[in-house]
């Protein structure tokens, strides 16, 4: 008999209210995630209220942190995004490769539906936690 292989680890980049410090702080979910480093990923963070939505692509950057996540941590966090196998969701879950530490790892992450930013103000330096306050 084979020995049983575990699955490669998961890896998610969160950019908002679940990184460390954050209202949803991503270490209270269990078992606790293990933070890898941080990063950045092309896109666009949108202030959505009392939490962000980064759109992919484009020029911009948006910073965020790393976690080694197990699937019960992946489906804690798709429930809290909202995610809809349909994409109809409030988010919608991507993967990217992420440059962590000098190395290049698949990281989900969760991408706001575009009709959820219209009229939206962009958060211009992508950072969640330096957000200019709209007044």
């Amino acid at each position: 008999m084979m020995p049983h292989q575990a699955s490669a680890p998961r890896h998610v980049f969160v950019y908002g209210t679940l990184r460390a410090g954050g209202s949803n702080d991503i270490a209270r979910l269990r078992p606790p995630p293990e933070r890898v480093g941080d990063g950045a990923i092309a896109g666009t963070l949108y202030d959505l209220g009392a939490y962000p939505g980064a759109v992919l692509g484009g020029a911009g950057r948006v910073h965020g942190e790393i976690y080694r996540i197990t699937p019960e941590v992946e489906a804690a966090l798709d429930r809290l995004e909202e995610v809809v196998d349909d994409g109809s969701g409030e988010y919608i879950k991507r993967e990217l490769l992420v440059v962590v530490n000098a190395v290049r790892l698949r990281c989900l992450v969760y991408e706001v539906h575009p009709d959820r930013v219209h009229d939206r103000p962009v958060i211009a330096s992508g950072d969640w936690f330096r957000r200019e306050f709209h007044g």
